[in-house]
C-alpha cells in the first residue's frame, strides 16, 4: 500500500515549491509542462487526494484571516486581537474571529470551516481540551496544505510554525521572586490544570524562584483550578487552611477572587496577604486594592502575530515558499501596585 501524501511532501520530493505542486494538479498556464506533468505523474502515482479541510488552497486571495481563541472573557485575549487587527487592516486585510470555548470539537470545526476557501490563514491560540488531548491533526493538516498558522499564547511544540510567545517560565519566576524581595516567604500559587501550557510554565518558574531562595516547596500550596465557576470555593479552603503571606495567580480572575475571598475572612491585601497576577487588564486597574501584574503586552503580541503571517502569506504570493519557522519572544514586565505594596 502507497503511502498518502501531502502537497508539501510533494514538494519536498521534486524540489518545488507548494504553491507550483498547486498550480502544477489545476493544469495552470503558469507552469510549464514539464513540471506540471513531472507533478501529475508524482501525485497519480502516491494517489495524492486533496484534503477537504483545506480545499480553498490559494485559488484566490481573500485577504481575511482567520483568528481562533479559547474565550473573550480574558482582558489578554481582547488586546491580542486589537493588535491582530491593527495590523491587518494597515495591510489591506479583514479578520473573522472564532471562539473555541476552549473545546477540542469546536476548533477542528471552526478551522474545517475558515479553511474551506474564507480565509488565507490562521493566527490561534490552542483550547485546553486540544491541549488536554494532544491532538492536532487539524493544524498539521491545514499546514500541510500550504496553508500558513501563526500560534500564540497556548502553543505546541510538536506544531511546526510561527510562534509569538512570551517567557512564561522567566515572568513568573520574577514574579515571586519580587514578592521574597518584600519578605514574603509562604507563598501559595493558584494556577490552571498541568495540561495547559502557559499554566505549566508559570508554576514551574514559581517553583524554580521558591528553590532558589532557598524556601522549601510545598506542593500543598499550589491550587489547580479547572472550573473558573467553582474557583472561589477552592481559593477559600486555601486561605483559611494555610498559614500564607501572598498568592501568586496565573490570571486577573483568579486575583480578584483572592482579594474577595481575603476580605471575607478577615485578612487585609497586602499587609497579612500580597498578591501578583498575570495579565494586566482593566480588572486589575480598577480592583480594591489595585492589582500588581505581570504584563504581558498582547497588543505586541498581535501585532507581531499578524506581521509574521502577512509575511509569510506576501512571500507565497510571490512563490517563495520558506520553511524557517520563528518563535519570537514578547518581553513582559511587573507593574507594581497597591496588592503587593
Amino acid at each position: 500500500m502507497k503511502r498518502k501524501v501531502t502537497l508539501k511532501q510533494i514538494a519536498k520530493e521534486l524540489d518545488v515549491s507548494i504553491s507550483t505542486v498547486s498550480k502544477s494538479l489545476r493544469n495552470s498556464p503558469e507552469i510549464g509542462e514539464e513540471t506540471r506533468l513531472k507533478v501529475q505523474a508524482f501525485a497519480k502515482f502516491y494517489n495524492y487526494k486533496p484534503n477537504n479541510i483545506a480545499l480553498s488552497l490559494k485559488n484566490r486571495k481573500t485577504k481575511t484571516i482567520g483568528i481562533i481563541i479559547p474565550e473573550i472573557v480574558h482582558h489578554f485575549f481582547s488586546t491580542v486581537i486589537n493588535g491582530i487587527e491593527q495590523v491587518a487592516n494597515e495591510n489591506g486585510y479583514s479578520v473573522i474571529i472564532c471562539l473555541s470555548d476552549d473545546s477540542f470539537d469546536k476548533e477542528v470545526l471552526n478551522m474545517e470551516i475558515l479553511a474551506n476557501g474564507s480565509i488565507d490563514g490562521f493566527i490561534m491560540s490552542l483550547s485546553k481540551e486540544t491541549q488536554f488531548k494532544g491532538d492536532f491533526h487539524h493544524i498539521t493538516e491545514v499546514i500541510d496544505q500550504g496553508m500558513p498558522v501563526v500560534m500564540f499564547d497556548r502553543v505546541a511544540n510538536e506544531i511546526l510554525c510561527d510562534k509569538v510567545i512570551i517567557d512564561d517560565k522567566l515572568a513568573a519566576y520574577e514574579a515571586v521572586q519580587s514578592l521574597i524581595d518584600k519578605g514574603r516567604k509562604k507563598i501559595a500559587l493558584v494556577t490552571t490544570v498541568d495540561y495547559v501550557s502557559v499554566g505549566k510554565l508559570r508554576t514551574d518558574g514559581y517553583i524554580k524562584a521558591l528553590l532558589d531562595n532557598d524556601i522549601p516547596f510545598n506542593e500543598n500550596l499550589i491550587i489547580k483550578i479547572e472550573n473558573v465557576d467553582t474557583c472561589e470555593i477552592t481559593i477559600g479552603r486555601l486561605l483559611e487552611d494555610k498559614a500564607i503571606d501572598a498568592v501568586f495567580a496565573v490570571n486577573e480572575l483568579f486575583a480578584v477572587t483572592i482579594i474577595k475571598t481575603a476580605n471575607k475572612i478577615g485578612l487585609n491585601v497586602p499587609e497579612d496577604l500580597a498578591v501578583i497576577a498575570f495579565t494586566d487588564g482593566t480588572i486589575s486597574k480598577y480592583s480594591t486594592p489595585t492589582i500588581t501584574t505581570v504584563s504581558q503586552n498582547g497588543i505586541k503580541m498581535g501585532n507581531r502575530a499578524a506581521k509574521m503571517l502577512i509575511e509569510r502569506l506576501e512571500a507565497e504570493q510571490d512563490d517563495e515558499e520558506e520553511e524557517n519557522y520563528k518563535t519570537e519572544v514578547i518581553e513582559t514586565h511587573l507593574i507594581e501596585r497597591e496588592s503587593t505594596n
